[in-house]
């Protein structure tokens, strides 16, 4: 139960589906990891300050903090894992979207490094089709989205789409 992992991710926002993952995780490891990636080439809805913030808040709401830590790098996933000792990627999986990406970012994962393994968590049905995108896509229209993300998701959702 003393084995760290890292579930990496944008997280642009988090979402209820990647709590889900994140609980369940704690099932099987000691402590987490939820890292973003520090990638200027790409562009993101929320800053990293923010994204960081927002989980942060939710691991409280959701009752998940202690074991959970997050953190932000920039540079290969494998070579952050080598320097904090960490053993296993986390990914989220869900059915027909993501298994060929995830695969392969796997088996380069392990190619670079073999001393790291990935774990797939199959996301819970309730969450199948939920996606980052779709959350902005909902909220840009005037939907509703308390099913699919914490609340401080929410707020900063609105004062974005003001």
């Amino acid at each position: 139960m003393h084995r760290k992992a890292v579930y990496p991710g944008t997280f642009d926002p988090l979402t209820n589906g990647h709590l889900d993952i994140m609980k369940r995780a704690l099932n099987i490891f000691g402590e987490i990891t939820v890292l973003l990636a520090r990638n200027p080439s790409k562009q993101t809805f929320f800053s990293l300050d923010e994204r960081i913030a927002m989980i942060n808040e939710s691991i409280n709401e959701w009752g998940l903090s202690g074991r959970i830590k997050v953190d932000s790098f920039e540079g290969l996933l494998v070579d952050y894992c080598r320097k904090n000792e960490i053993g296993v990627i986390i990914r989220g999986i869900r059915p027909l979207v993501d298994f060929d990406y995830e695969f392969e970012m796997a088996m380069t994962n392990r190619e670079l490094n073999n001393n790291v393994e990935t774990i797939f968590i199959l996301t819970d049905q309730k969450y199948f089709y939920l996606r980052s995108t779709l959350v902005k896509d909902i909220v840009k229209m005037g939907g509703e989205i308390t099913s699919k993300v914490p609340s401080c998701v929410i707020r900063e959702l609105k004062k974005k789409f003001k």
